[in-house]
């Protein structure tokens, strides 16, 4: 017996299994289960250009002919053009003591002066009862131990309870 020969033995004695299963139980034809197998197809079949293939639903990737070597891979992470520059451009605040790059304002010194900045707009909101509120002069702030001058006058002056920070010049 042949090969091809055993498959449509096996298929008929399926199809007669299936057709008195479905008579015992009393189903219709069209509403009995179908016998579905999974695997490649023993029997060729027609080619129709119409349907479309399983492989039509596959993402195609490219992939590689051969495998990166250690070297080559070491090579291409460690390349000079990847790695990150040392600066040469950093030195301490002469304020803080902080690191910072040079021709730009030290990030811990701008966290100080805007805290204080934000503590005297807030004095000065009180001081005009409701924000934008202001007036078209200039505003003088003068710390403690400290008196407005001759070019001080006509100004708004806010005073703070405090000593003036080292920052904070005049």
């Amino acid at each position: 017996m042949s090969l091809t020969g055993f498959v449509r033995f096996l298929r008929q004695s399926l199809q007669r299994l299936e057709s008195d299963f479905i008579q015992a139980v009393g189903l219709d034809r069209s509403l009995g289960p179908a016998l579905a197998v999974n695997g490649p197809s023993l029997l060729p079949q027609p080619n129709n250009s119409s349907e479309p293939s399983f492989l039509d639903s596959i993402f195609w990737m490219a992939v590689p002919k051969k495998r990166r070597t250690i070297e080559v891979n070491r090579c291409r992470r460690r390349n000079p053009n990847k790695m990150i520059k040392v600066k040469t451009n950093i030195e301490p605040c002469v304020q803080c003591g902080n690191l910072k790059l040079k021709h730009t304002l030290c990030g811990f010194c701008y966290e100080k002066i805007q805290k204080e900045t934000s503590l005297i707009r807030r004095q000065i909101q009180n001081m005009e009862g409701r924000p934008l509120n202001t007036p078209a002069v200039e505003t003088v702030v003068l710390f403690e131990n400290e008196t407005p001058g001759e070019a001080d006058q006509g100004k708004r002056i806010v005073e703070r309870s405090r000593k003036r920070p080292s920052w904070f010049n005049l």
